[in-house]
């Protein structure tokens, strides 16, 4: 089922990576701003622009375009074997097990983006449909990171495992702070449910479990807040790091 995408960063990035897949775009008259962007890159391309609703003046100048929006084809997702067919000796990759707000999701995708993450594997049941609302979020991130859609998630930490990749375990119970985990091998983070947190049979496929250590009187975070704390860590340790 195509995607109605209303964010024009989340348009420009499909435009630059896969314009075949774009069927339409709508834009009223005039736009400005990364809209203008939109149309000029479409018209190079070769990509159909029709006319939207006309914009306001306010609009125009916060860059907000009534009735603005590309009509785009899914993103294909990758196999488990895909997404690990070339681990490095230090790189990262993101597991979500069963997040289940989209918006949660969009944002993860584009931290993850911002973050260079290889790859991301996200429960096929249970979980929040990668819906026009998390390319939205995403501002783009979807376009940028290589995701995998698997029904069975312990088994798929099993292909990362074969591949050799270490599978760390965000939980808010574990007993190691983030800043001990060595930044020195391939991780793979695995987050859990916003209510619940990782599940049973997904905590006892991982190698090490962390916590972000709270300062203050809330013990948890949202999770894609959390997830922007443990990427900017794993993807930057410091040197003084130990095992």
């Amino acid at each position: 089922m195509p995607l109605h995408l209303k964010n024009p960063h989340s348009i420009l990035a499909v435009l630059q990576s896969r314009p075949q897949d774009v069927y339409e775009i709508r834009l009223p008259d005039p736009v400005a701003g990364p809209w203008s962007r939109v149309r000029s890159s479409a018209t190079e391309i070769g990509v159909k622009v029709t006319g939207g609703t006309r914009t306001s003046r306010r609009q125009n100048r916060t860059g907000r375009a009534g009735g603005a929006e590309a009509v785009v084809r899914e993103r294909r997702a990758v196999t488990v074997q895909e997404l690990f067919a070339n681990v490095p000796e230090n790189g990262l990759w993101l597991a979500l097990d069963r997040v289940q707000d989209p918006h949660n999701v969009g944002a993860i995708f584009r931290t993850a983006a911002f973050f260079g993450v290889r790859g991301i594997l996200i429960t096929r049941d249970r979980s929040a449909p990668l819906t026009d609302t998390v390319y939205d979020v995403a501002s783009g991130g979807v376009e940028h990171v290589p995701f995998c859609l698997p029904a069975n998630l312990s088994r798929a930490l099993d292909g990362a495992r074969k591949a050799n990749l270490w599978i760390l375990g965000a939980s808010e119970h574990a007993d190691t702070d983030l800043d001990r985990i060595a930044g020195d091998r391939p991780w793979l983070l695995v987050l859990g449910n916003e209510e619940r947190g990782l599940r049973r049979l997904t905590l006892d496929k991982c190698d090490a479990t962390c916590r972000i250590p709270s300062t203050g009187h809330v013990a948890s975070l949202n999770v894609s807040v959390a997830a922007g704390i443990f990427l900017q860590r794993l993807a930057a340790p410091p040197e003084t790091t130990t095992p």
